[in-house]
């Protein structure tokens, strides 16, 4: 960045920055060939990524969400995809959603085979290949990266089934910036509210929780787990655990451990939900390059809830937000869209509130914007081409109505979003 105060001017070419800096820095670029879109004084970040997002899902559930503005989840709307037509109508639907909020990338956690009889329509192969039919007519409104489910969305899997869904893994997708198939998504266990997280403690009620992968005995589901993690380590795939209990939590950073003792390659693995990650696993995570993948509404909104379930001094320890970011674990706010709306400013202010006060709020949102910005693009493998406004990044932009830096966290959801643009092409306006 040219000067030493903030830059009033970026410059863009064939979807890349081309300058950052002062006015009279890009005014020699400015010829009768360019189109000069003057911001008066609007701030300019780089565009937003939600890390964990269910786009199809969400397109087709839309303006419902699984939470309401307060309180517990309840059973979504019964809005299941039948068709391909719909399918490519949900994801067209998201696209417009979150273009509007300034989101110009998004992971869709799971999708594959193990859903293709799944209730909803929105998690099997089929939107796969709607997917991929989008992405080369370039109607896609984001970037998006994806993770492969050989088991059924929050259920059962199998390692057979698993290790024969890696066997016909076929690439990342002809464009891997617009749509990358990144890895595996393996649903460990569930959540605490529903007693199915799993923990070395038992519940309130003294029953204890199982992995959701199968085996004949607690021993024999841990080792398919652990062999699930260790192949798609081998076959160069991202691992993306849904993992909620410290005792799944502890069996993934085993295995990460392992897999990079035969072959160290830091592959992003990362911890989906993470509630009840304990301080040292959480340094074990910064150690191994393990991600955390985090949805501060949904602490907010359950917090009394698991206090019933586990226990008030147990649960006063979920959710350790700060402790991930003083640790160093790369943190990725999240909405786990349409559990929650896909609003990252509410999300932002959420954690912010869960966090409790802060020294310096202006620091506090310059970080949290990291962890929809910085830190997602290291999820996605891809910090090297998005997630700032670099010179050589790709030209991915959210334009507030005011600069977010000079407010606090809980004045961010008021802030309008005024323009997303996308490898520089504008693909929402406001009004």
């Amino acid at each position: 960045m040219a000067g030493s105060g903030p830059a009033t001017a970026l410059a863009v070419r064939n979807g890349r920055v081309l300058r950052v800096g002062s006015d009279d820095d890009v005014a020699d670029l400015v010829g009768s060939g360019t189109e000069v879109v003057e911001l008066g004084g609007r701030a300019v970040i780089p565009g937003i990524n939600d890390a964990h997002l269910h786009a199809t899902w969400l397109g087709a559930l839309w303006p419902h969400t699984l939470f309401g503005e307060t309180g517990a989840p309840g059973m979504p709307p019964e809005r299941p995809l039948r068709t391909a037509a719909e399918r490519r109508a949900a994801i067209l639907r998201a696209g417009d959603l979150l273009a509007g909020l300034g989101i110009t990338s998004y992971t869709e956690p799971g999708l594959g085979p193990g859903e293709d009889a799944g209730g909803t329509g929105a998690f099997g192969t089929s939107v796969v290949e709607q997917y991929r039919e989008l992405a080369a007519e370039g109607l896609l409104r984001a970037r998006v990266t994806a993770l492969w489910l050989y088991g059924e969305l929050d259920g059962r899997s199998t390692l057979d089934d698993f290790l024969a869904g890696l066997a016909t893994v076929d690439g990342p997708g002809a464009d891997p910036e617009r749509l990358n198939f990144a890895g595996v998504k393996i649903f460990a266990d569930g959540i605490p509210p529903m007693r199915t997280a799993y923990t070395h403690h038992c519940y309130t009620d003294g029953t204890h929780a199982e992995l959701l992968v199968e085996g004949q005995d607690a021993a024999d589901r841990e080792r398919n787990l652990t062999e699930m993690v260790l192949a798609a380590h081998r076959a160069g795939l991202q691992v993306g655990l849904h993992a909620t209990g410290d005792r799944a939590i502890d069996l993934l950073l085993d295995a990460v451990a392992r897999a990079r003792a035969e072959q160290d390659a830091d592959l992003g693995h990362y911890v989906i939900h993470g509630d009840l990650v304990s301080p040292e696993q959480l340094r074990r995570m910064a150690d191994l390059g393990v991600g955390l993948s985090a949805q501060a509404g949904i602490a907010v909104r359950t917090a009394g809830v698991v206090g019933a379930t586990l226990g008030q001094e147990r649960a006063a320890g979920a959710w350790p937000l700060r402790a991930a970011l003083d640790a160093g674990v790369p943190l990725c706010l999240t909405s786990d869209a349409p559990v929650l709306a896909p609003d990252w400013r509410r999300e932002i202010a959420a954690a912010d509130q869960w966090m409790g006060p802060a020294e310096d709020p202006r620091e506090r949102v310059e970080t949290l914007l990291r962890c929809y910005t910085v830190n997602p693009a290291r999820q996605d493998g891809a910090s090297a081409w998005k997630g700032t406004l670099a010179e050589g990044m790709v030209a991915d932009l959210c334009v507030l109505a005011a600069d977010p830096l000079a407010l606090t966290p809980a004045e961010l959801p008021d802030v309008d979003v005024e323009l997303t643009v996308l490898g520089g092409r504008i693909v929402y306006e406001r009004g």
